[in-house]
């Protein structure tokens, strides 16, 4: 089993698990998060990779980060992680690979993300996964089209944007090569 697969397992039984801890059906949680009950049944057996919309879309519906769920599949936390063991998830479809930078803990309130898109890359969230979440996006390489509360934002390497999000937002990868960043992550 190739290692993305074997993630989108665990990922699909923790979503399964976090709605039958809320004993929900498919269809509440469909309800609840407006995607539809094939999409997450799919998901949940891992019948399909999910992307970074379904999964901002659940974390909203449960109330963590998307950090805080991938680090649910992992092993018990550690204060060091090298960086051949942090964890990498890629939404196939629409060229988001992201990579968890700091250790994951349940305790803790802030989080590092490496991001890169592919050139073309368009990623739109309909809501935070936590509302007034703060972020920080630290351009390293590339040009990144960032819009917040329908304000689009152009970075160039080395620009940074702090935004504190309650609605949606958008990332575009809006050069010809990739898009590196950083992006720092504060839970409120």
């Amino acid at each position: 089993m190739r290692t993305e697969d074997a993630v989108d397992h665990l990922i699909g039984a923790r979503l399964a698990e976090l709605r039958a801890q809320h004993g929900w059906t498919l269809g509440e949680l469909a309800e609840r998060s407006g995607v539809s009950r094939s999409t997450l049944s799919r998901a949940e057996r891992a019948e399909t990779s999910p992307t970074a919309a379904l999964l901002n879309r659940l974390c909203h519906v449960y109330g963590r980060t998307m950090s805080q769920l991938l680090s649910e599949v992992e092993a018990a936390p550690a204060a060091l992680v090298p960086a051949a063991g942090q964890q990498v998830w890629e939404d196939r479809a629409s060229g988001f690979v992201r990579r968890s930078v700091s250790p994951p803990h349940a305790g803790l309130r802030g989080e590092l993300v490496e991001g890169r898109l592919r050139a073309g890359a368009d990623i739109a969230y309909d809501r935070p996964p936590v509302p007034g979440l703060e972020q920080h996006v630290w351009l390293l390489e590339g040009a990144l089209e960032v819009t917040v509360g329908g304000r689009v934002h152009e970075l160039g390497a080395g620009d940074c944007l702090r935004m504190r999000v309650h609605g949606a937002t958008r990332f575009r990868c809006a050069g010809p090569a990739v898009a590196r960043y950083v992006l720092a992550v504060v839970r409120p």
